[in-house]
Protein backbone atom coordinates (compact mmCIF):
# COMPACT_ATOMS: atom_id res chain seq x y z
CA UNK A 1 0.00 0.00 0.00
CA UNK A 2 3.06 2.03 0.33
CA UNK A 3 3.72 2.15 -2.79
CA UNK A 4 0.85 2.64 -4.45
CA UNK A 5 0.55 5.89 -1.72
CA UNK A 6 4.08 6.97 -3.23
CA UNK A 7 3.27 6.41 -6.75
CA UNK A 8 0.27 9.01 -6.36
CA UNK A 9 2.38 11.22 -4.46
CA UNK A 10 5.22 11.44 -7.30
CA UNK A 11 2.43 11.81 -10.24
CA UNK A 12 1.04 15.15 -8.37
CA UNK A 13 4.24 16.48 -7.75
CA UNK A 14 5.09 15.88 -11.61
CA UNK A 15 1.32 17.66 -12.62
CA UNK A 16 1.56 20.29 -9.69
CA UNK A 17 5.10 21.59 -10.16
CA UNK A 18 4.79 23.19 -12.82
CA UNK A 19 0.84 24.90 -12.73
CA UNK A 20 1.22 27.04 -15.60
CA UNK A 21 2.72 24.37 -17.61
CA UNK A 22 -0.16 21.94 -16.84
CA UNK A 23 -2.49 24.60 -17.19
CA UNK A 24 -1.71 24.95 -21.02
CA UNK A 25 -0.93 21.42 -21.24
CA UNK A 26 -4.56 20.73 -20.65
CA UNK A 27 -6.44 23.40 -22.29
CA UNK A 28 -4.67 22.04 -25.64
CA UNK A 29 -6.02 18.68 -25.07
CA UNK A 30 -9.32 20.17 -23.79
CA UNK A 31 -9.49 22.67 -26.90
CA UNK A 32 -8.22 19.43 -28.96
CA UNK A 33 -10.72 16.72 -27.82
CA UNK A 34 -13.68 19.74 -28.32
CA UNK A 35 -12.59 20.32 -31.50
CA UNK A 36 -12.11 16.74 -33.03
CA UNK A 37 -15.48 15.48 -30.37
CA UNK A 38 -17.29 18.40 -32.24
CA UNK A 39 -16.43 16.64 -35.83
CA UNK A 40 -14.86 20.28 -36.68
CA UNK A 41 -11.35 18.97 -37.71
CA UNK A 42 -10.73 15.30 -38.63
CA UNK A 43 -8.78 13.13 -36.22
CA UNK A 44 -5.48 13.64 -37.72
CA UNK A 45 -5.48 17.22 -37.66
CA UNK A 46 -6.57 16.77 -34.34
CA UNK A 47 -3.62 14.72 -33.89
CA UNK A 48 -0.87 17.24 -35.15
CA UNK A 49 -3.00 19.85 -33.33
CA UNK A 50 -2.39 18.48 -30.04
CA UNK A 51 1.48 17.77 -30.95
CA UNK A 52 2.54 21.27 -31.73
CA UNK A 53 0.35 22.37 -29.12
CA UNK A 54 1.91 20.70 -26.73
CA UNK A 55 5.67 21.63 -28.10
CA UNK A 56 4.18 25.36 -28.17
CA UNK A 57 3.51 25.02 -24.51
CA UNK A 58 6.62 23.91 -23.18
CA UNK A 59 8.56 25.66 -25.53
CA UNK A 60 6.85 29.06 -23.63
CA UNK A 61 7.19 27.58 -20.41
CA UNK A 62 10.80 26.57 -20.87
CA UNK A 63 11.36 29.96 -22.15
CA UNK A 64 9.49 31.86 -19.80
CA UNK A 65 11.58 30.18 -16.57
CA UNK A 66 14.91 30.64 -18.92
CA UNK A 67 14.27 34.34 -18.89
CA UNK A 68 13.39 34.40 -14.77
CA UNK A 69 16.32 32.52 -13.64
CA UNK A 70 18.72 34.73 -16.11
CA UNK A 71 17.60 37.80 -14.52
CA UNK A 72 18.36 36.47 -11.24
Amino acid sequence: MNILREVASGLLKMFVGDAWLTLGVLSVVLLTGLLTGSGAVRPLLGGAILFFGCIAVLLASVAFHGRRHRDR
